[in-house]
């Protein structure tokens, strides 16, 4: 397979570009998963405006997602429902301040925060992660722990940073 141009580094370098504008890959999954109870149950039709940008990091996601909610919504119900929502889950932080990819270096978690633009409406929800940890490698691993009935966190809690 021949590497992308798009992708290297003397075209990235000092440079931040959106991708997928309109029409990325994981909104239909980011959709199906947003429209899904946790008992995998369809509760609404969730749609999403998600556009990922290229930064010229080794690591890291940070990803801006807005969503027209059905009903009115505060700041501070949405953080709310989040932070029940996601309370069992050990990788998973959710914050009321603005998460930064730095902070997420290294580790499998994602950090969360979300606000309802009291202008607009809308709800915007901001996740960081770090894609090298927290991508498919991180998965695999949370995965196999919990098929193998060990601790969902057996060998994630370490902190792995290069590069």
């Amino acid at each position: 397979m021949m590497p992308k141009t798009t992708n290297a580094f003397c075209t990235v370098d000092e440079d931040f570009t959106a991708y997928g504008l309109l029409n990325h890959r994981h909104t239909p999954e980011i959709e199906q998963v947003l429209s899904t109870g946790r008992d995998g149950s369809a509760t609404i039709r969730a749609q999403v405006l998600f556009t990922p940008h290229l930064a010229p990091m080794n690591r890291g996601i940070l990803a801006t997602c807005y969503a027209r909610p059905t009903g009115t919504l505060t700041t501070d119900d949405l953080l709310d429902h989040y932070r029940a929502f996601y309370a069992d889950e050990p990788f998973v932080v959710v914050d009321s301040r603005s998460p930064s990819t730095k902070a997420t270096l290294g580790s499998n978690s994602a950090h969360l925060t979300v606000r309802v633009d009291e202008r607009t409406g809308w709800v915007v929800a901001i996740g960081a992660l770090d894609n090298l940890t927290k991508g498919a490698s991180g998965q695999a691993l949370q995965c196999a722990n919990l098929a193998l009935g060990l601790d969902e966190t057996t060998g994630l809690d370490a902190i792995g940073v290069y590069p």
